[in-house]
């Protein structure tokens, strides 16, 4: 591997700042959600263990470069000390004195909690100083937060050129499944690209066309695919603007020899509700005033003989509008069927994005997929074969 990790660097009575992602979800001053918190709890404890004192470093929200009471990261005391098992000093500044006497009143097993990295405007903008102020509070620097690896910002990119620097047990694992997944895969792969729009996927199609052998189109953006065919898709969601660039995509999928797979029968209503009246169709046969909302049977047959074919799947976005019954079906049923492969062990597969992660809950799957990222921007920019600055400044 090209960086470091926890079982590379000597931690022993050692100040270890550590940039985390616990952005949660906070109501009235309660978490409501603290899946973020539980997962940086491995790279903690490995530290404590190792005998070094880690300081956690965090943004919260989006402040811009100010302080907003409503964003400190205060209230997420007592939620991290549950989870961790560990006392929790919080620091009132992430640099300067108040930060410098919490790591001074550390004892054996307290961890340090500073305040939003974001509250200073240096923060966004990768500022040296600011990254500077952070690291002449230790002597090493861990990136567990694989979620902002895609920004270039004090502490996750600036700071690690500074103190000898690792990927956490997070950010390791992740980068592992990335690697697994698109770096060096096993063949044939797989990947299945949903939502609403291709515009907003550009970089990614391109990407993936070069790098995967098959590539199942779902949700609107199959609509706009179908578009560019000239199938007439009705009342559908379509960017049909977005033809010529469809056609260009097509063209390079076939000469990278990577098969493009769309449906061949689809869910049509005229009701965009739960329970809305609906039919199975064939895709040219969707009627001018219905929307095209799903996938149908025989397409979700096709994809899973795909799927059965296949080594490696990669997965980021819906294949219909999953959020409302009956239109959750397809992807109920891929999702369903990847799963099934995967606890055979037949199949790697990787799932990430906000919405794919619902899905992939939705379906009740989610427990059995190969790897789950819930990095949402770092996972997209990682497909679109982007570098990660903050994984990029952790290469040895």
């Amino acid at each position: 591997m090209p960086w470091k990790t926890l079982d590379d660097m000597d931690l022993s009575g050692k100040v270890v700042l550590v940039r985390v992602d616990i952005n949660v979800p906070v109501e009235n001053g309660v978490v409501t959600d603290a899946t973020r918190i539980e997962k940086i709890v491995p790279t903690v404890t490995d530290i404590i263990a190792k005998g070094g004192k880690p300081v956690l470093l965090a943004h919260f929200g989006r402040p811009k470069g100010q302080v907003v009471p409503e964003m400190s990261l205060k209230p997420l005391v007592p939620v991290l000390e549950k989870a961790l098992g560990h006392h929790v000093i919080f620091a009132e500044d992430c640099i300067g004195a108040p930060a410098k006497t919490a790591v001074s009143e550390m004892g054996p097993g307290d961890v340090v909690l500073l305040e939003n990295t974001r509250f200073h405007e240096g923060e966004e903008k990768n500022d040296p100083e600011l990254a500077a102020g952070m690291a002449a509070l230790g002597e090493v620097y861990v990136n567990d937060a694989f979620s902002a690896a895609h920004r270039a910002h004090s502490s996750t990119e600036a700071i690690a050129h500074i103190l000898p620097s690792c990927a956490g047990r997070l950010m390791e694992a992740e980068l592992k499944a990335l690697e697994a997944a698109l770096g060096n895969p096993e063949r044939p792969v797989t990947a299945v690209v949903g939502g609403a729009k291709v515009s907003t996927k550009l970089d990614l199609l391109g990407n993936l066309v070069t790098k995967v052998n098959n590539l199942v189109i779902g949700g609107g953006m199959a609509n706009t695919f179908l578009v560019a065919q000239g199938i007439d898709v009705g009342k559908s969601l379509a960017e049909r603007d977005m033809a010529d660039t469809v056609k260009e995509i097509l063209a390079k999928a076939e000469e990278a020899g990577c098969r493009i797979v769309l449906p061949v029968d689809v869910v049509v209503a005229r009701e965009f509700k739960a329970g809305a009246t609906n039919a199975v169709v064939a895709v040219d046969s969707c009627p001018p005033d219905a929307m095209i909302l799903d996938a149908g049977p025989e397409t979700v047959a096709e994809i899973g003989k795909v799927f059965e074919a296949s080594k490696t799947l990669i997965w980021n976005g819906p294949l219909g509008a999953f959020e409302i019954p009956p239109f959750d079906t397809a992807t109920n049923a891929a999702a369903q069927k990847a799963a099934e492969l995967t606890r055979e062990g037949s199949l790697i597969s990787v799932a990430g994005g906000g919405d794919t992660v619902a899905a992939l809950n939705k379906a009740g799957v989610a427990g059995d997929f190969t790897y789950i990222s819930t990095a949402g921007g770092a996972f997209l920019e990682w497909m679109e074969g982007k570098e990660l600055p903050g994984v990029a400044a952790l290469t040895v």
